[in-house]
């Protein structure tokens, strides 16, 4: 495949060949330059597409105070008092909103081409320009190890239960190990928070919808009507969630005086009873 077809096809649907082969060079000057010329043409692609297109300006906005607002009270209510303001330094930082500012510097810095491919349409579709191929997902929010990004979309969200920052910062508590955000590390705790790793999903949906429901509601009465009124008609385009078990999740946490432990404790690993086996000892003969 020639370099041209290469860009073309990786800019249509975010698959290239992982030794760029088209490229002149050994393997790595290979990779080198495959991965350069794909990055620098996605992002003349992204311009050439949002030509005359943006978002509202955001410039008010302190991001990372914004951030540390959303997030407080899933941070009050999982870590203890000495942890606390550490994780909340680590999510104030790791939450980006793409802009016109930053798309660019965003793109070629992603950890993959692919993650790279997939944050230049969730940019394109914030600011109502054309997606890159008909298989790009219009998603609001994608974490990856410590970085939550994030989509200008966000602010203009009108479902009141929704919070994608929460959502995704609730994904970096199981994506990283506890030192990368600054934490004491044991063999015994290598991760924030140890969720089980098929409840992942119920776990940051139910960190972002109970997050909503506290932050509208000022009684545990108000909790009860507002749980009511979500579960009437909840709005969860994902197929990897186990929709009753995340209501049987969700009911709990908000008749409990502590939602946030409860979440936790049903979205930890299940505890597997060891017993010694019995051992049958015949005398030899």
């Amino acid at each position: 495949m020639k370099r041209k077809q290469a860009i073309q096809e990786f800019l249509r649907t975010g698959d290239h060949d992982s030794i760029h082969a088209a490229w002149p060079g050994n393997i790595v000057e290979r990779c080198c330059s495959g991965d350069h010329d794909l990055r620098q043409a996605l992002a003349k692609e992204i311009f050439r597409r949002s030509k005359g297109k943006s978002h509202p300006s955001f410039n008010d906005i302190d991001y990372r105070e914004y951030t540390r607002r959303r997030v407080e009270p899933m941070v009050r209510g999982f870590f203890p008092p000495t942890e606390r303001e550490i994780v909340l330094s680590a999510l104030e930082k790791s939450v980006v909103f793409l802009t016109a500012n930053n798309i660019e510097s965003v793109i070629l810095n992603a950890t993959y081409l692919h993650t790279a491919w997939t944050l230049a349409n969730l940019y394109l579709e914030s600011v109502g320009a054309d997606l890159l191929g008909p298989d790009a997902q219009c998603v609001v929010g994608l974490s990856e190890e410590t970085t939550c990004y994030l989509s200008t979309a966000y602010f203009h969200e009108k479902d009141r239960f929704a919070d994608f920052l929460v959502h995704e910062a609730a994904h970096l508590f199981h994506n990283c190990r506890r030192r990368t955000i600054g934490l004491i590390e044991t063999e015994k705790k290598p991760w924030p928070l140890t969720i089980n790793f098929l409840k992942r999903e119920e776990f940051a949906y139910a960190c972002e919808f109970y997050s909503r429901i506290l932050a509208l509601s000022s009684g545990f009465k108000e909790r009860l009507n507002l749980f009511t009124e979500f579960r009437t008609c909840p709005s969860i385009p994902d197929d990897r969630v186990n929709l009753p078990e995340l209501l049987a999740i969700l009911e709990e946490a908000v008749k409990a005086r502590n939602g946030w432990k409860r979440i936790l404790a049903r979205c930890a690993p299940d505890k597997k009873r060891h017993s010694r086996p019995r051992l049958d000892w015949k005398k030899p003969a």
